[in-house]
């Protein structure tokens, strides 16, 4: 696994990128790679979206300069913004474990094993997906894309965005819990550059474990 950093991008041209390395994953000249970025203000509509969870007009909201972008990953609408760490994992599953199940789960563990490291407890919610802050705070959404066994999209922890965005939506199309963000729940908010290590680390040492109790070589 490599670790690529794009900084602040736009999402239409993250999401050209995304497939344009996805294609390259899946002819297997090019490693898995975790992304890393932000995004400017834009509203994503994942592929089960349902009717209402967009609480305020296309119109008005691209008065504001927001996009209301309709996209392939699993799950409803979400919000990106600064201040937001977006992960966008490119993995190749036939090198690894070809199971999407498992690969949400270990998504989630990698950012729970980060948060914990900072003092938050941080958790899985029986039935969905994403890390929360006790039951009701989501402070991590996740959705991918999977084809040919090759993922794209990914997760998009709150650090320290701007929330009030989210009132234009029914985040992942919940509405009896709310969302957080670290700068919400601690003082001391890490760096975005200590975020993206432990995540990575994270995620690659849970990789080889699971991989290798599995029974695969990699």
């Amino acid at each position: 696994m490599i670790v690529q950093d794009w900084g602040t991008i736009d999402f239409h041209d993250a999401w050209r990128r995304q497939r344009e390395l996805a294609d390259a994953v899946l002819r297997l000249d090019h490693p898995d790679t975790l992304v890393f970025c932000e995004h400017p203000p834009v509203i994503t509509l994942g592929r089960t979206t349902q009717d209402g969870s967009l609480l305020l007009s296309r119109e008005l909201l691209a008065e504001q300069g927001i996009d209301v972008v309709e996209i392939n990953r699993g799950g409803e609408a979400t919000v990106h913004n600064p201040g937001q760490l977006v992960g966008y994992p490119i993995f190749n599953l036939t090198r690894s474990r070809q199971d999407l199940h498992w690969f949400l789960r270990l998504l989630e563990q990698a950012v729970i094993d980060t948060l914990s490291e900072y003092g938050v407890e941080a958790q899985r919610v029986d039935g969905l997906t994403g890390v929360w802050i006790g039951e009701s705070r989501k402070i991590c959404a996740i959705g991918i894309h999977c084809s040919r066994w090759v993922t794209s999209h990914g997760f998009a922890l709150n650090v320290s965005n701007d929330l009030n965005l989210f009132n234009a939506i029914v985040p992942c199309g919940i509405r009896e819990r709310g969302v957080t963000s670290l700068a919400r729940e601690i003082d001391a908010v890490p760096s975005m550059q200590e975020l993206k290590y432990g995540i990575s680390r994270s995620l690659q040492i849970r990789l080889h474990a699971d991989v290798s109790t599995y029974g695969v070589s990699l």
